[in-house]
């Protein structure tokens, strides 16, 4: 897998945003939100830095998300959840700021599946092109960014309604012309 080009794209967004911020963030540390993640492990409620970091055990997630769809899933998609444990990723793009959705942990896995399943019922229900959400515009939470299933091609759009906007040909693309923005830190 070391040719994918969503992996290659996620490893280099996420180098360049370890070098523009060699310290780590913080967050306030849960033992009942466990993850990879933390680089320290504290008292409940106290912060610890964290990092994005690779998933090492491949997950079934997806196949049982293909299962309960009855549909196979961008590869993609596939490999942009599955890349990074990691909160969300703070971006530039041409159009401004928007959050790479990521994943913290397995629970934090299934609650993805869960919505990317309401979504594509969604999708379904309004007989419209099935896509997957993987990207916040930010400050606006009226779009999503999105992956067609069908051709890769990433898109800007609105929930229940057509595609606003083609915004790349691919994950890899879109991606690669993004500029990291700092993690905010939690503060006590």
């Amino acid at each position: 897998m070391t040719d994918n080009p969503v992996f290659k794209s996620l490893d280099n967004f996420v180098s360049k945003l370890i070098s523009m911020q060699p310290e780590a963030p913080s967050i306030i540390y849960d033992g009942n939100w466990p993850s990879s993640c933390y680089l320290e492990h504290n008292e409940e409620g106290e912060l610890v830095p964290w990092r994005p970091t690779k998933q090492q055990v491949a997950s079934d997630m997806f196949q049982r998300l293909e299962n309960a769809l009855e549909e196979k899933i961008h590869p993609d998609v596939i490999s942009f959840y599955s890349r990074y444990w990691s909160d969300p990723l703070p971006a530039t793009c041409e159009d401004g700021d928007l959050s790479l959705i990521q994943v913290w942990n397995t629970e934090d896995m299934e609650r993805l599946r869960e919505n990317l399943i309401g979504h594509a019922l969604s999708k379904r229900q309004q007989k419209r092109p099935l896509t997957f959400f993987i990207a916040c515009p930010e400050p606006d939470d009226n779009y999503l960014i999105s992956v067609d299933n069908f051709s890769g091609a990433v898109l800007l759009e609105t929930p229940g309604k057509p595609p606003i906007r083609h915004l790349a040909d691919n994950l890899n693309e879109f991606i690669n012309n993004l500029v990291p923005r700092p993690v905010k830190g939690t503060e006590k």
